[in-house]
């Protein structure tokens, strides 16, 4: 996990065991977001196969909160580390910078081919049949933020040590340069902050 050639904020390289889970194979949508919360909180509106966005950490908690006891499941934010592995490919990894391709217009929105979200899937899918994780919109993950992964777990639970801190985003958006829609890139937010580029993707146990 991490990269010799990135930030800061992506050293030191360092290995982790991952457990077994489950990852959404799109983000979520804002047709699935409307019918768990029954609002629209998204900047570009009329596209319900678009991924939610302007959603805070915090709103993306209730929603899961409300789809959990919908569907008595167990769905969750996915941890940094399983964030990673998904996009990085799992057990399929090429070791791409970008997820799925070392050619990011193939796979991924970005600011050179974009000006706003977009309906998932429509890009190329990584080696794990999953889409758009780099570019679309950033990803909430469910860690604390940490300026870097010095003190880091070595397994693949979420990596919290303060409730009010800073939370991770991951993946890149619509409107960053192809660089920050590397795997490995990794930036954050307030918990409480929500933007236009900001999303999230569901992950279960």
């Amino acid at each position: 996990m991490g990269s010799k050639i990135g930030y800061e904020s992506e050293k030191p390289i360092h290995y982790v065991t991952v457990s077994d889970f489950y990852i959404g194979k799109y983000e979520v949508t804002q047709k699935l977001w409307k019918e768990i919360m029954g609002n629209t909180p998204s900047h570009n509106k009329n596209c319900d196969d678009c991924p939610v966005e302007s959603v805070s950490w915090n709103d993306a908690q209730e929603f899961i909160k409300k789809l959990n006891a919908k569907t008595g499941k167990n769905y969750c934010l996915p941890s940094e580390a399983e964030w990673e592995f998904a996009a990085g490919g799992g057990n399929k990894s090429k070791e791409y910078m970008y997820a799925g391709s070392n050619n990011i217009s193939k796979f991924a929105w970005y600011d050179e081919n974009s000006n706003e979200t977009h309906p998932v899937g429509q890009k190329k899918p990584n080696k794990l049949g999953i889409y758009d994780m780099s570019g679309n919109v950033w990803e909430w993950c469910q860690d604390n933020w940490h300026k870097n992964y010095k003190l880091a777990p070595n397994n693949s639970f979420a990596w919290e040590s303060n409730k009010n801190s800073d939370r991770v985003i991951r993946s890149g958006s619509w409107d960053n340069w192809a660089y920050i829609s590397r795997i490995t890139n990794r930036s954050n937010r307030l918990p409480s902050e929500k933007d236009f580029d900001i999303g999230f993707r569901l992950s279960r146990k």
